[in-house]
């Protein structure tokens, strides 16, 4: 096939269509973001959450009753609940950026009408957009989920002016049920 490219268009046989490309290098910032949404957008992290809550009531219940004792293991309970999933997601990204040299370095995005291409290196991945779960768009990043759990992260500050082609791909190529797009 021939395709001549023109900043984001090309053309196939005479169609129009759009493209871009872009490099994105994730930060642990990035990934840790990702992760977080992930475990607290879940039912896991809601009832995490309702867990370390009720554990509190507690706290102040067992505090009312006289019991300092209890009310001070409730509130450290408590404590350990709301912070241990945070600090260990932080270790995890830390390791995986440590480790994953895919993850760490840069990654190459070419998007088009036909689907999602990646390169770091010498892996390559690609992901028909029939393929796709889910488009949603956060207040720092866009996520293209390839099932429900994971998702190409993509920083908003590292796309630039390549953010509305992404988007004007993604609306024309998939059903809009599938974007969640602010």
């Amino acid at each position: 096939m021939l395709y001549v490219v023109a900043q984001t268009q090309y053309m196939k046989y005479g169609e129009i269509g759009v493209k871009t490309e872009f490099d994105i290098k994730l930060t642990e910032k990035d990934l840790y973001s990702f992760n977080i949404y992930q475990t607290y957008h879940g039912v896991h992290g809601i009832f995490s959450i309702l867990i370390a809550a009720l554990v509190f009531v507690m706290a102040v219940v067992s505090g009312k009753n006289g019991e300092l004792g209890y009310a001070a293991l409730y509130v450290v309970v408590g404590i350990l609940l709301l912070i241990y999933v945070p600090a260990s997601l932080k270790l995890r990204v830390k390791q995986t950026m440590k480790t994953n040299k895919v993850l760490s370095g840069v990654l190459h995005y070419e998007i088009s009408e036909e689907g999602i291409k990646v390169t770091s290196g010498d892996e390559s991945g690609e992901l028909p957009w029939n393929l796709v779960y889910q488009v949603l768009t956060r207040k720092n990043s866009v996520l293209i989920y390839s099932n429900r759990v994971n998702a190409y992260i993509i920083p908003k500050d590292q796309l630039g002016d390549k953010y509305d082609t992404l988007i004007e791909i993604a609306q024309k190529s998939l059903e809009s049920y599938r974007l969640k797009i602010k």
